[in-house]
């Protein structure tokens, strides 16, 4: 299957990374190489981007796409573990971290993945499928208590208790393997009236991907390790695609700014309070009208963007 993927604010990404050419880049989350097609053109032959993924396919694609660019180095890993990543290409400080979140429209697209609600798939959803747990396992194995959890944390599903108990009705007679039969267990437990807002899936098929992809729990320090590997005046720039993403997004941000913990009648802090840089943009820059009709994965996402200082 071809990997098809339209980068999302593309634009808005080249410009808020503040690209050198004679910097280090990395791009975290390779994919189809949709915005690094664009930050290599920016940097020299002295420069250096680095493509991270968890999905080897996305890395081929990718490779093939620059193959004519040789200052690049494809890393198969998580961005989670980013600074173990650079340490073992022995790179202390880098200039630029882009880091696209969520999945890719080439794994949406590809049925056998598991990762859309539309047509028939096993219950997959690794974006690394070299991994060992699948959507199958979460959903056959996890306890009642667990599995509602994640609807409601991850999905912010409110019919999370109702879908939680079909799903363990239902696998108590045989184990649930398909997309299409989750999907039919999704839709019997919505009532008709609540499922015109969107697919009835959506929010299930989005709490157990990031269950299977462990998308959340890592995020906070993944985006303090990513500024903590930044130069000065180097940024950050972080695409989210859910409210989970994003107030973990801005809590970090916040965080790395400096929170001063002082009494507001004092002259000068005395907390201690650190500043590691600054908010480029305190709203989320979201995708311009002209893309929002082009491309419907930018939608819902949101970049924020943070410089070192």
């Amino acid at each position: 299957m071809e990997f098809k993927h339209e980068p999302v604010m593309l634009n808005e990404c080249i410009e808020g990374l503040n690209i050198k050419p004679e910097g280090i880049y990395v791009d975290g989350t390779l994919g189809g190489a949709g915005h690094s097609s664009q930050i290599i053109k920016k940097i020299s032959s002295k420069g250096l981007l680095i493509g991270i993924d968890r999905d080897e396919e996305a890395l081929e694609v990718a490779s093939k796409k620059l193959k004519d660019f040789k200052n690049i180095k494809y890393v198969h890993g998580n961005h989670d573990d980013i600074k173990t990543l650079l340490s073992n290409l022995q790179i202390e400080k880098v200039d630029g971290i882009l880091l696209d979140l969520g999945v890719s429209s080439y794994q949406l697209d590809e049925r056998a993945r598991g990762f859309s609600y539309m047509g028939e798939a096993n219950l997959d959803m690794r974006m690394d499928k070299t991994q060992i747990l699948t959507a199958k396992d979460v959903i056959n194995t996890y306890s009642k208590e667990e599995l509602i959890r994640i609807l409601e944390e991850y999905g912010e599903e409110r019919f999370a208790k109702q879908i939680v108990n079909n799903i363990i009705n239902k696998r108590q007679k045989r184990q649930i393997e398909t997309t299409t039969e989750l999907v039919e267990i999704i839709k019997k437990s919505i009532p008709l009236s609540k499922q015109k807002d969107g697919h009835p899936a959506k929010r299930t098929f989005q709490a157990i991907r990031i269950e299977v992809n462990n998308e959340i729990e890592p995020l906070f320090n993944t985006i303090k390790d990513s500024i903590d590997l930044l130069n000065t005046k180097g940024r950050l720039c972080v695409i989210t695609f859910h409210s989970l993403e994003d107030r973990l997004v801005k809590k970090a941000f916040k965080e790395a700014e400096g929170i001063c913990t002082c009494p507001s009648d004092l002259p000068y802090c005395i907390c201690g309070c650190k500043s590691h840089g600054k908010v480029i943009n305190k709203k989320p820059i979201i995708a311009k009208k002209e893309e929002l009709e082009r491309n419907t994965r930018s939608k819902s996402a949101k970049l924020r963007i943070f410089e070192k200082i």
